[in-house]
């Protein structure tokens, strides 16, 4: 996946989540991470990450208004281009450990100002 300095996505609750028009394909990775496209233009649409079935990680950009989501954790900045910076509270070079996403959770609900 490419054609960006970003891959932007929002995490919501998987039973908060539903496709309501069309049937998603899933896209060139064929791996246990399932990236979900678009059929007629093969637009990013969303993810069900490997071993999380709690939550959807949906195409911030997709959103009715994007700007309500900003970045608060950003992931893979190992492999991120040299003059790529967010405003995101919280770095790491791959993923966060699992052990720390309670803790991250708790922090983006304090922070969080769409409720």
């Amino acid at each position: 996946m490419s054609s960006s300095a970003f891959s932007l996505t929002a995490l919501f609750p998987a039973e908060s989540f539903a496709i309501t028009q069309g049937e998603p394909v899933i896209g060139g990775l064929r791996g246990p991470t399932r990236h979900y496209f678009c059929p007629s233009c093969l637009t990013w649409l969303f993810t069900r990450p490997e071993g999380v079935e709690t939550f959807v990680g949906v195409r911030s950009s997709l959103l009715e208004n994007p700007q309500l989501y900003p970045p608060f954790m950003e992931t893979w900045t190992a492999e991120k281009l040299p003059w790529v910076t967010t405003a995101a509270a919280f770095s790491y070079e791959a993923f966060p450990d699992p052990s720390e996403f309670p803790q991250l959770m708790e922090r983006f609900q304090a922070v969080d100002k769409r409720n």
